[in-house]
């Protein structure tokens, strides 16, 4: 599944801040929560399930990216959240450096192989600086989408 299929400009927080990778987690849940796409009474569950999967590993994958990913019983479908934060947030990153750009992932249980698949093209999509550098530089959640499909398309 793409990216652009599981986002709309309600879940693409710009100038997102957070104290560290906790924090972030929890805003980006909260923004799901917020609009609908998660239940109020999964959010323990989901926020469990988000921090058991950072313990194990930090999803700060280096280069101003992090993805925290988690499988849940509670859904039928995936759900996505993004902050793009250009004063980066604090990640336990592999380099060391700062997550401008954090996408939040939560798929149901049954659809590991989907899950598996989305994150591996998230992560081919952030992989290109220029990509990287137009998401933290975009100044509306619909420029993050365009620039988003923008380049699943180009795949």
């Amino acid at each position: 599944m793409n990216l652009s299929e599981l986002l709309t400009e309600e879940v693409v927080l710009l100038d997102f801040k957070a104290k560290d990778k906790w924090e972030a987690i929890e805003r980006l849940v909260e923004v799901l929560i917020a609009q609908g796409r998660l239940k109020t009474s999964h959010r323990k569950s989901v926020l469990d399930a988000l921090f058991a999967r950072e313990n194990v590993a930090s999803t700060g994958m280096g280069l101003g990216i992090a993805i925290p990913h988690a499988w849940t019983d509670l859904l039928d479908s995936g759900v996505a959240a993004v902050g793009i934060s250009p004063q980066g947030v604090p990640f336990q990153s592999a380099d060391g450096l700062p997550a401008t750009v954090v996408i939040l992932l939560v798929s149901p249980r049954q659809s590991a192989q989907k899950h598996v698949r989305t994150l591996a093209a998230i992560a081919r999509l952030l992989n290109y600086e220029e990509m990287r550098t137009a998401l933290v530089n975009a100044k509306t959640a619909r420029e993050v989408l365009g620039i988003v499909k923008n380049e699943e398309d180009q795949e």
